[in-house]
């Protein structure tokens, strides 16, 4: 159960600690069938977190992963995977009791997802905060979140633990709720406990289809966005899929429109699309402020998330810098 001894230094600035699930997503080989129709599945890491920590390493910053796997060969596969991917993994505990997450997921014909996970209880979800290596999320500079940590005991008192010693010690907070309804015990429990943390995050990612659930309403507007709103928050973001962005801080708002590819599997763009924000403003807050910068940094951020549904996988299709960079000059 002790952490991963890992050579990736986490020392210096710019370091973004990204805590949550790391997982295996089997995808079927063939898109627009039912999972018991597939053929056959491509095994794929993911977890959002985990998503953003590599989409950070790979576009040249310095990230860092804190969660729980299963001590089995998945775990382990993937603890080296963050580690071939530049990504600090002195954060991860393994668990002898407990399998590492499974996901199957349904690919539709536009790329769209569903999915079926296996947790009964996986590891991610034993995580104790005894078990936090508090040095490590003391020295970030950004601390990113979701929301799956919050359904169940003990990984929900380790995720508010590791909110507060980051905090205290002067971390932006960035939380992506990443909802994911069939992991809750009921739509209501998954809304009260989303915004149960709500007014912690000073930058906030949600997809067009979170904002419907948390809002309860079927309207995509800036008035809908803004009742999300609250006095911490610095950057709230609504993720529009193909139709880009909108972006909302204290003093401007406003919408980024988005890259058209051929669009094969929708998974991790919104990872990518965090990664790419955070990895642009962790060594310069002041980017929050100006609209100008901003929209600049959301256009690549877009981009990134462009080029992640171009390929079946979340992690295997993650943009380096060079990829974005062209896919913008070209557009």
């Amino acid at each position: 159960m002790s952490p991963v001894n890992n050579d990736v230094p986490v020392t210096g600035k710019g370091l973004i600690v990204s805590f949550g699930e790391m997982l295996i997503d089997f995808v079927p080989t063939v898109s627009g069938v039912s999972l018991a129709e597939a053929p056959g599945f491509l095994k794929a890491p993911g977890g959002a977190p985990a998503n953003v920590a590599i989409a950070v390493s790979r576009l040249g910053g310095k990230a860092a992963f804190v969660g729980k796997l299963g001590d089995d060969e998945f775990g382990h596969m993937l603890a080296g995977i963050l580690k071939e991917n530049g990504v600090s993994a002195e954060g991860i505990n393994f668990d002898q009791g407990a399998r590492t997450a499974l996901a199957f997921v349904t690919l539709r014909a536009d790329g769209e997802r569903e999915f079926m996970f296996y947790r009964n209880p996986s590891a991610d979800m034993l995580l104790r905060p005894e078990e936090l290596n508090l040095e490590l999320i003391r020295s970030a500079n950004v601390f990113h979140y979701g929301s799956i940590s919050l359904i169940v005991e003990p990984c929900r008192s380790a995720h508010l633990k590791a909110i507060e010693v980051a905090k205290d010690a002067g971390a932006l907070l960035s939380y992506d709720p990443n909802l994911r309804l069939p992991l809750w015990p009921s739509p209501e429990e998954a809304r009260e406990q989303i915004l149960s943390i709500w007014d912690k995050a000073e930058v906030i990612k949600v997809s067009d289809v979170e904002l419907e659930f948390l809002t309860g309403s079927d309207k995509i507007d800036d008035a809908s966005a803004l009742s999300l709103w609250h006095d911490n928050l610095k950057l709230l973001l609504v993720t529009l899929g193909e139709k880009g962005c909108r972006y909302y801080t204290k003093h401007f708002h406003g919408e980024v429109k988005a890259f058209h590819v051929n669009t094969v599997d929708t998974t991790g763009a919104g990872d990518s699309f965090v990664g790419a924000l955070l990895g642009k403003i962790v060594d310069d807050r002041s980017i929050l402020e100006d609209e100008a910068r901003l929209r600049q940094v959301l256009k690549f951020a877009n981009a990134c998330g462009a080029i992640t549904t171009t390929k079946k996988g979340a992690i295997p299709a993650l943009p380096n810098e060079p990829e974005v960079l062209a896919l913008i000059k070209g557009a």
